[in-house]
């Protein structure tokens, strides 16, 4: 047990020390800061790391993220303790969606499949046909028989998904997230001034006009991938600035530069070495669900897993 002040080394050695004791492992989502990246057994985006909680032998996961991603993991992984150190840790977006709402929608169109991301909360989970990440969300669309889409919550996504599968009817949630929305054109022009030949690269969740301007749209883990095999050497980065730290890391000859100044997630920021020490620690924020919602969003998660 350690007393008194703790130094960001002693926070790292306990950590690590504490990991191996509890059997756990540490999984943390790109946006993370970088010594909590640097300290994951995996670090990913969400697709990736809903992936890596469904196969680990780990009896413990410590996810390093917000709510909705913990409630993931344990959603895959009911028998495992599944730990969120920034307890508060929420997304706006995901509270952008609410059961009864989508009840009704559901009640207007019977003949639609219900596709949420995977940024929405077990409840709505359990109210799905299938979910999605950025990364999936044009495939796994693409694949379902039915002519009608209800996707929620994100409406960005939802155009960029609907303008690569035009063959299908979408009713898009008024949902968003306040991070990426607030790319505008304006921010591009700027960008490509001071930075002209640079290549921009953005997300999804960025309003449809500006991803139309950009030269590579793709999730986080897609633009890494993108950016590391380009033989470019510069690039403007249209997502939250969390995926610098292994952008730079993996490229040390290549410059990057965000769209936007201070283009920051704050629920992303709110892990950090502390939060995650005490969590190991004292075995405290776990996630819990009731059986009936972790099995009925079990099935969406599992369909999504499902679709090659």
């Amino acid at each position: 047990m350690i007393f008194g002040k703790v130094s960001e080394l002693d926070y790292r050695e306990e950590i690590l020390r504490l990991k191996e004791e509890r059997d756990a492992c540490i999984v943390a989502h790109l946006y993370q800061r970088g010594e909590i990246q640097d300290i994951a057994d995996r670090v990913g985006d969400s697709f990736d790391l809903a992936r890596y909680c469904a196969s680990t032998d780990k009896k413990v996961i410590v996810f390093c993220g917000v709510h909705f991603m913990a409630e993931g993991a344990k959603i895959l992984s009911p028998e495992k303790t599944v730990l969120l150190p920034a307890i508060d840790a929420g997304c706006p977006m995901a509270d952008m969606a609410d059961v009864e709402g989508l009840r009704k929608l559901k009640e207007r169109y019977p003949e639609a499949a219900v596709v949420s991301y995977v940024n929405t909360s077990a409840a709505i989970k359990a109210e799905s046909d299938i979910c999605c990440t950025s990364s999936t969300a044009v495939k796994i669309v693409r694949s379902l028989p039915h002519k009608q889409i209800i996707f929620l919550p994100d409406r960005n996504l939802g155009q960029y998904i609907a303008k690569h599968v035009p063959e299908k009817e979408f009713i898009f949630w008024a949902g968003f997230c306040p991070t990426h929305n607030a790319l505008t054109v304006m921010h591009v022009e700027e960008a490509r001034a001071a930075h002209p030949g640079a290549v921009l690269a953005v997300h999804p969740e960025t309003p449809p006009e500006v991803a139309e301007l950009a030269d590579f749209v793709g999730s986080t883990k897609e633009i890494i991938e993108f950016c590391t095999q380009s033989d470019k050497k510069e690039f403007i980065i249209g997502t939250e600035e969390g995926v610098l730290h292994q952008l730079e890391k993996r490229n040390p000859g290549k410059r990057f530069h965000m769209l936007k100044y201070r283009f920051i997630c704050p629920n992303m920021k709110k892990t950090t070495m502390e939060a995650l020490y005490e969590s190991l620690r004292d075995m405290k924020h776990e996630i819990t669900l009731s059986d009936e919602t972790a099995r009925k969003a079990r099935l969406s998660l599992e369909r999504m897993l499902q679709v090659k």
